[in-house]
Parts: structure tokens; C-alpha cells; sequence
């Protein structure tokens, strides 16, 4: 259905200017077509989140000179569906590396890491995740981080799921209270954060970061929290094991100093809310072996000092 709503909007908008889209990508909230238009390689997305692309459009232009997001010349919504058009990136998903690529173009990942943290947010307000017209529901980080446990439109129903599993609520509550108790040594910096790092999100060739990708959960707040991020999931790759994470952002952290206030604490506390997030977006979907594997995550980081475990959760397969 979504490819041929593609292939007539596509004909309608651009007619002779554009090629036959063809399928690309697809992911949990859009697909993706490849196609030309007037000779130049495009991406058409379609999907029901309208916000996203205009995130991803609002991204492109705040980014600076050395943070590559792609440019969105053009968004609407055909029957009901929400589309975006945007120049095509070019490289491979830096999931896809193998450990040797990934320690080559780490140095790049980081710099790009620092570049998000720089995207300017005057006119903006709040924290959390934000809209297009730059404005986020909370009025602290630490209220951003903590509403983790409540439900939103986008992933409803999975506090009930949760609570009539063999799991329950226990661990949510538990990732909760360590993150009240973490609360004290947060900042209330507010600094865009990309928020879904990995996931065939960042693209690179050789060892350059050539594209950012996918604004949708963007957040204002503590920018250590993409930091976190990598982190969390980078145990899910068997392949990266060889590289250590937390010690390679050290590195980057001492090289462009200095070494950020609490830095145990409120990566702890990042790693608590990522693990919390997936439990929630993983029962929704009804992926009942992460559900576990996060839980497991949570629970043992709930029950550890800041730094104990190396701020690496327990490993597990990558899914």
C-alpha cells in the first residue's frame, strides 16, 4: 500500500522530474523510497508522525558546518499519510562496522556527539522531547527524566501489559526511586540531545560520520545523555566488544576538557532511563525476551553504586 501511495505522489508532485521510488528502508514509525529528482539522488519517508520530519527539517538547518543532517526541501501529507523528501546521505549504518571500522571512526562519532550538544536553542523552552515549533512539556530535566514512567500517545498501553506479565511493575518502580535518588547531582542545562543514536541512525564512509539521521526523539536536556546512549546498547553488538566505550569517551572528555561535574552519577542516571524506555517501547511491542534483557539491565544498575559495574549494563545478544 505505502509504495503504491509513493509511486502517485510522486508522479502527482515531480510527474517526468522524479523516478519510479523504490523501497529502501523500514523502520518502527516510517518507510523509506530511493528515487531521483531532477537527477539528484533523494529519499522519500512516509509514515503518520508528521512531527518527525519536521524535526529532522528543523535539525538540517540549525546544524552547524560539521554535523552532516540532511536537508528536507519538502514535507506534506498525502491520504492521510505524512511524507518527507530529503537529500540522500551517503554511507553504511555504523551498526553495520565491524569492531576494527568502528574504532576508526569513533573519533568522528564523538566529535558529532559534541557538535548535537552545540545545535543553538535560543527561542526555545523546556525539557524533554521537543515539537517543531521548539518547545518541550517540562519544566526541569530531572521532571523530563521521571515521566519516563507514565504512558504517551505514541506507546500506549504498556504499563497494563506490563503489570499482567510475569514481570510487573517492580522494576520500573525501582529504576524510578534510583533515579530520585541520582537527582540531586543533575544539571538543568538544557542542550539538544539526538536521543536514538544507533539504529542504522548515523551513516558513515571510512572513518567520517556522513549523516545524522532521524530527529524524531530529540530532547532538550543534559547532553552526556547521547553519551549514555552509547553506552546502554553498545554490549548488544558482539562485535564492538573489543572496543571500550567508556574509556574511548574518556579519552574524548580529558582531549576537549573538562572532565564534565558527576560525571558517574549522571550517566548512571542516563543508563537507568534508557533501560526504563526500552522496557516501556519493548512491551508495547510485545518483544517480551528485551523486555527481559532491559529489565535485568535496570535491576542491576538500579541496585549499584554509580560506576560500580564500569557504566556498562549487563551483556546480551544482539537482537
Amino acid at each position: 500500500m505505502t509504495l503504491d501511495l509513493a509511486r502517485r505522489l510522486v508522479h502527482t508532485i515531480f510527474g517526468s522530474r522524479a523516478s519510479e521510488p523504490l523501497p529502501l528502508a523500514a523502520g518502527a514509525w516510517s518507510e523509506a523510497f530511493e528515487l531521483t529528482i531532477d537527477g539528484a539522488e533523494m529519499v522519500l519517508r512516509l509514515g503518520a508522525h508528521g512531527a518527525d520530519f519536521a524535526k529532522d527539517e528543523l535539525a538540517a538547518r540549525l546544524a552547524g558546518p560539521d554535523l552532516p543532517v540532511p536537508p528536507v526541501p519538502a514535507r506534506g501529507v498525502v491520504d492521510g499519510w505524512h511524507y518527507a523528501i530529503s537529500a540522500r546521505a551517503q554511507g553504511i549504518a555504523f551498526d553495520d562496522l565491524s569492531g576494527a571500522d568502528v574504532a576508526l571512526v569513533l573519533p568522528s562519532l564523538l566529535a558529532a556527539l559534541d557538535d548535537i550538544g552545540r545545535i543553538e536553542v535560543a527561542g526555545t523552552g523546556g525539557y524533554g522531547i521537543w515539537t517543531p515549533d521548539g518547545r518541550a512539556p517540562y519544566d526541569s530535566w530531572v521532571d523530563a527524566l521521571l515521566a519516563i514512567g507514565t504512558e504517551t500517545a505514541r506507546v500506549p498501553g504498556w504499563r497494563a501489559a506490563l503489570a499482567d506479565s510475569e514481570i510487573g511493575l517492580g522494576p520500573i518502580q525501582a529504576g524510578l526511586e534510583a533515579l530520585v535518588a541520582l537527582a540531586p547531582y543533575l544539571p538543568d542545562e538544557r542542550r539538544v540531545i539526538h536521543g536514538d543514536l544507533l539504529s542504522r541512525n548515523v551513516l558513515v564512509a571510512g572513518d567520517t560520520v556522513t549523516a545524522v539521521l532521524d530527529w524524531g526523539n530529540s530532547m532538550y536536556g543534559d547532553s552526556l545523555y547521547d553519551a549514555a546512549w552509547l553506552i546502554y546498547w553498545w554490549p548488544w553488538y558482539p562485535q564492538w566488544r573489543a572496543v571500550d566505550i567508556y574509556a574511548e569517551l574518556l579519552a574524548h572528555w580529558y582531549a576537549t576538557g573538562p572532565l564534565p561535574t558527576h560525571l558517574r552519577e549522571r550517566l548512571h542516571a542516563y543508563l537507568i532511563h534508557i533501560g526504563l524506555d526500552a522496557i516501556a517501547y519493548c512491551t508495547f511491542r510485545r518483544r517480551w525476551d528485551e523486555v527481559r534483557s532491559n529489565v535485568e539491565s535496570v535491576v542491576t544498575l538500579a541496585n549499584s553504586a554509580p560506576g560500580k559495574i564500569v557504566l556498562n549494563p549487563p551483556t546480551t545478544e544482539s537482537p
